[in-house]
């Protein structure tokens, strides 16, 4: 399992960082700033969830599928569909009828944050 953690992990932050540096260079003269800031967002919450799996692959007492796939699924609808809809008007397309994939996004993300919690609390160690 701590190997999926690391997987998705270094994923969510490769493509966070080249996402990153295409929104600072490739999008800043494209992009009205509200657009843009809103694309940020959907990569600084990426790169978040990436070092949150990756530390997560460090504690295997912490590990579970249900928290793998709500910060991966999460991650996914959410940063994703901020992407989507920050470059709709670019790539010509409507992507309007996904707007509610980022609150389910969120949700998700917010139901794997309370899962971590819960199993933190309930940790034995010795």
């Amino acid at each position: 399992m701590t190997r999926k953690f690391l997987v998705a992990g270094g994923i969510f932050g490769l493509l966070g960082v080249i996402l990153g540096a295409f929104g600072a260079h490739g999008l800043k003269n494209v992009l009205d700033a509200d657009t843009l800031t809103s694309f940020e967002t959907g990569v600084r919450y990426q790169i978040y969830h990436a070092l949150l799996l990756i530390g997560l692959a460090n504690f295997t007492k912490l590990q579970n599928n249900l928290l793998f796939w709500f910060f991966t699924i999460g991650s996914i609808f959410f940063s994703g569909s901020i992407y989507l809809l920050s470059l709709d008007e670019l790539a010509g397309l409507d992507f309007s009828s996904i707007a509610l994939v980022t609150p389910l996004g969120g949700a998700l993300l917010i139901v794997g944050w309370t899962l971590l919690i819960f199993k933190s609390l309930r940790l034995n160690y010795e």
